[in-house]
């Protein structure tokens, strides 16, 4: 799978912002990308745990 280059991302980002768009809105939206992708290359490099663990450890019943 190809990767799509961080300028395209940033560009394609800042063009579906609205006109009155923030910073924070900006900044809110990086750093959704970035935790998305993070998220994904721990699901592909097998660092995730089950949810029957999560729920183990924090003491959460069904």
């Amino acid at each position: 799978m190809q990767r799509v280059s961080i300028k395209y991302q940033a560009q394609r980002l800042l063009d579906d912002l609205s006109e009155n768009a923030t910073w924070d809105d900006v900044m809110y939206k990086i750093y959704v990308c970035q935790a998305i992708e993070a998220g994904l290359e721990d699901s592909k490099a097998g660092r995730t745990i089950s949810v029957e663990e999560v729920r183990s450890r924090f003491g959460l019943t069904k």
